[in-house]
């Protein structure tokens, strides 16, 4: 179907009348266009609840906008549909968990494992079938939506197209061999599902994609490096006729290979000090050459590597952003422009303009946040014209643009005098600093208990103390949270995150302690009853006074600074959902990739070679695989593999894992480690780091503009981050995107 075949007209045939600037009809009969005027507005006013719709998600216009494909489109993006499609997501990522080699298992531990379950040949690959066939409908409809001639232009949906393809065939192939096979190419493509379902994500990628060649000048740099630094270590410990003088040479410059891996390890600090002190104890001098490495590699390299990363990726991102803030106003426009259409719209108007009655009819149909929509509706009926223009519409809308406010209910209102002190008294700040006054104090207690008993055999511990003082401080905690509801009323109480996180923790401790003094009785001196129930009174104790530290974390908002850090760090975790589908994408394909390579390599130190062991006593090597246990990280599973990938990037003991897959598989294997270090630990931690600085500055700043955040809460997304240097796009510019609409037909 062509891209301009839609099953009703658009935007009827207009043309200019001089000296007015004024679209007027064509001419015709007259009774035939009243009788199409009803169907007409009908479908103006649906293409405007899609327009508006897409300028709240940033969705391009670019879609196919006759009444059949409208109804088709808002039933995708509807929250059943797109709910189908994430969870459809979700189960072929997680089928890696199930399906052989099997994650579930108690340990990885080589030693230990018992064999997993496998399921039978089908079972996952009748899952995987249905997820393909969400697949091939998700790209069918979206392929018909943006119709033929922008599918052609879409990189993605081909992309989309080929890897279904791809995965269906190897899916075929699988059960040709009775599920036998040893290489899945598809469960590598899997990850791609998740990618181009986000726009965010693809945006991401992309400002990622950019920022890589001046991420590469810096790496070539910290290749040169590691590279002239090397010859030197080889020379510098090149071998000599005393072994005894050698040991820098045997154990980490024995060739190039080694050479280069223990330097690369020293960038990232893993080995220090441990690579320097053979050389060290021989000759104080040898220090230099480690730490002048150290210091222009680690200090100096790879902090430019994240400033760099920093200035980079912001403005790409802010671009990405810029363009995001272009699809709201061109969204916005759009749905003007079919709006002042509409046969009520006055003939004698200089200049188009839209009705209040119709907005509202649109605003009432559309799906947005209710604030937004109570807002702007507030707007309209303070306005006092009946026609809005371009500008006054396009002002309307900027309600999306502010900050998401959440305002706390009031409190009661008592008559009573008495009940009115009590008000005030319990709903002061500082019966809450109070509260936090006692919460230290609890802390404190239960330090100096677990102190005095930290020697002690279970048998000499008397819990009467510490049941005691519990029993104590949630009594208070239980009666600081009646008081509290008294003087704030249920539902301003309920308002505050914190409030619901200490009332929560105080139910659960109220319960738990009604349990304890159930099973075990109250409290008494020689407290100390056999094991009953499902937990002995230790286990008991212990878990109550482990949520009696997580309740004091209460004080975070009474700290300005802290509660800064906290809601920064809690910004994070809501917006930067595509950073981590990043990461879920990159763990994803590392883990399968490393299943493929090293699956069933690490094997029980029974069956190893006397590589492993010294020369002289057969014993274990220090700091080796084998002598430190790292048995359950290994690539025998998903899970497993997802968890040594973790321990891989966190770089600490890194050289372990380079050193021993090298012995059990390959000496190439190194190369499967460093890209990994290079993806995840360089490239993605630095981006994090970049986002993580531009958040917190960005709330630094305006932290003075502010009011107290115990009255009213902000929440910002990514796109309102930027949003005070950002560009608002032009009346012309608009206008021309509008009229490249391949589907939407302007003559002004």
């Amino acid at each position: 179907m062509e891209a301009g075949a839609e099953a009703e007209p658009l935007l009827p045939p207009r043309r200019w009348r001089a000296g007015r600037g004024l679209w007027r009809e064509r001419g015709g009969a007259r009774s035939a266009a009243e009788d199409g005027a009803g169907a007409d507005n009908d479908l103006y006013i649906n293409q405007a609840i899609v327009f508006i719709e897409d300028a709240i998600q940033y969705r391009s216009i670019n879609h196919r906008v006759d009444s059949k494909s409208l109804w088709l489109y808002r039933w995708y993006y509807s929250r059943t549909c797109q709910w189908i499609l994430s969870l459809t997501i979700t189960v072929i990522l997680a089928l890696a968990f199930i399906e052989e080699p099997s994650s579930l298992t108690i340990t990885s531990d080589v030693r230990y494992r018992l064999p997993a379950w496998n399921p039978p040949c089908g079972l996952t690959e009748s899952m995987e079938l249905l997820c393909f066939l969400v697949f091939v409908v998700d790209v069918s409809v979206k392929s018909y939506l943006i119709g033929w001639k922008e599918f052609w232009k879409n990189k993605w949906l081909m992309a989309y197209i080929l890897t279904l393809i791809v995965s269906l065939a190897d899916w075929i192939v699988s059960l040709s061999f009775f599920c036998k096979e040893s290489v899945r190419i598809r469960r590598i493509l899997r990850p791609f599902f998740l990618l181009q379902n986000s726009s965010m994500m693809k945006k991401t990628l992309k400002s990622i994609n950019s920022t890589l060649p001046e991420m590469a000048s810096v790496l070539l740099l910290l290749a040169v490096h590691l590279s002239l630094f090397t010859m030197f270590a080889m020379l510098l410990f090149a071998r000599t006729k005393d072994n005894q003088q050698d040991k820098e040479w045997v154990v980490y410059f024995r060739n190039l290979p080694d050479s280069l891996t223990s330097l690369l390890v020293l960038l990232t600090t893993a080995n220090n000090p441990d690579v320097m002190i053979p050389a060290y104890s021989k000759n104080r001098a040898y220090s230099i050459f480690f730490i002048l490495f150290t210091v222009l590699g680690n200090l100096f390299l790879m902090n430019l590597l994240t400033a760099i990363i920093y200035n980079q990726f912001r403005g790409y991102l802010l671009k990405s952003v810029q363009s995001s803030l272009f699809r709201r106003r061109l969204g916005i426009r759009a749905a003007f422009e079919v709006l002042s259409s509409l046969k009520e719209t006055p003939a004698s108007a200089q200049q188009s303009c839209v009705s209040v009655g119709s907005l509202l009819q649109v605003l009432q149909k559309a799906e947005m946040d209710s604030r937004c929509k109570q807002a702007i509706m507030r707007s309209l009926k303070m306005c006092s014209c009946d026609q809005l223009s371009a500008a006054q519409f396009q002002k309307l809308f900027e309600e999306l643009d502010k900050d998401a406010i959440k305002q706390h209910p009031p409190s009661p209102e008592y008559q009573s005098y008495f009940m009115q002190k009590v008000q005030f008294a319990f709903g002061h700040p500082y019966f809450g600093y109070l509260g936090n006054v006692v919460a230290l104090a609890n802390i404190i207690s239960i330090c100096v208990v677990l102190v005095m008993d930290a020697d002690k055999q279970p048998s000499e511990r008397d819990d009467f103390f510490l049941g005691a003082i519990n029993c104590f401080f949630i009594l208070y905690y239980l009666l600081e949270m009646l008081l509290k509801i008294l003087a704030m009323g249920l539902k301003r109480y309920l308002s505050y995150p914190s409030n619901r996180f200490d009332g929560l923790l105080t139910v659960i401790l109220l319960i738990l302690e009604i349990a304890t003094f159930a099973v075990y009785g109250f409290p008494h001196p020689g407290w100390r009853p056999e094991f009953m129930g499902l937990l002995s009174l230790w286990d008991m104790v212990r878990l109550v006074n482990m949520l009696i530290v997580f309740r004091f974390l209460r004080i975070i908002p009474n700290m300005k600074f802290m509660a800064l850090v906290v809601t920064t760090l809690l910004d994070l975790v809501k917006n930067l959902r595509a950073f981590a589908g990043i990461l879920v994408v990159v763990f994803y394909a590392f883990a399968i990739t490393g299943i493929m390579l090293f699956k069933g390599a690490v094997v029980p130190l029974g069956n190893t070679s006397a590589a492993n062991t010294t020369h002289d006593n057969g014993t274990l090597q220090c700091g080796t695989y084998e002598q430190l246990e790292y048995w359950p990280n290994n690539f025998d599973d998903f899970a497993a593999a997802v968890v040594t990938l973790w321990d891989v990037m966190v770089v600490n003991n890194w050289q372990v894992f380079l050193d021993a897959f090298s012995r059990y598989s390959s000496p190439w294997a190194k190369i499967y480690f460093v890209a990994w270090w290079l993806i995840s630990s360089v490239i993605w931690v630095n981006l994090f780091v970049a986002l993580l600085l531009e958040n917190f500055i960005h709330k630094w700043d305006r932290r003075c503009q502010r009011e107290s955040l115990s009255d009213i809460e902000y929440q910002r997304t990514v796109e309102l981050m930027f949003r005070d240097v950002l560009e608002e796009p032009t009346e012309e510019e608009l206008m021309e995107k509008l009229h490249q609409h391949p589907h939407l037909h302007l003559c002004r």
